[in-house]
């Protein structure tokens, strides 16, 4: 696995986007209706890899640029990812922002006192996406969200260059 590997999630993936995104991973999504030859050409432009279930358009693509999921189940398709890709599913929990992909900075003392005391009382880590604001903190969402992608995890493959990334564990 690259550590560095950026993807491109179809229309049809919007969700799994977002859990990639939970586990650390750079994953952008196409918006709906988007003509096949754009996604290409942002492909190329961005240099990310291509995660659909669109047959046609992972042959435009290219096999070098797409990977086709044939399953309509999440842990299905989580497995397929980390079998095709290496995807480590506890790779940097909630570094990125599972609405608009923003890596995540410590929230400021400011943002922690307008969370709520409940949010609060649980001592952080604090986060905050830069663009649109959001705020997260290990309350029960965070937690289911952990919980599935700890169920997720498979050993990264060794003599891959992978090197550990240091972050917070939720």
């Amino acid at each position: 696995m690259i550590l560095t590997m950026r993807l491109l999630c179809d229309e049809m993936l919007i969700g799994l986007a977002r859990w990639l995104r939970a586990a650390g991973y750079d994953a952008a999504t196409v918006d709906p209706g988007t003509r096949d030859a754009d996604v290409v050409s942002r492909l190329e432009e961005e240099g990310r890899f291509l995660i659909t279930r669109d047959r046609r358009l992972a042959e435009t693509a290219g096999a070098a640029a797409a990977f086709l999921l044939a399953h309509d189940d999440l842990d299905q398709q989580a497995e397929c990812l980390a079998a095709m890709l290496y995807i480590d599913w506890m790779l940097r929990p909630f570094s990125r922002c599972l609405v608009d992909n923003t890596p995540l900075r410590d929230a400021g003392p400011d943002e922690v006192e307008r969370m709520p005391l409940s949010a609060r009382e649980l001592g952080g880590p604090f986060r905050a996406c830069p663009l649109c604001g959001r705020f997260y903190w290990p309350g029960s969402h965070v937690k289911r969200m952990m919980t599935k992608l700890r169920q997720w995890r498979r050993p990264a493959r060794s003599g891959g260059g992978q090197e550990a990334l240091k972050g917070t564990v939720w």
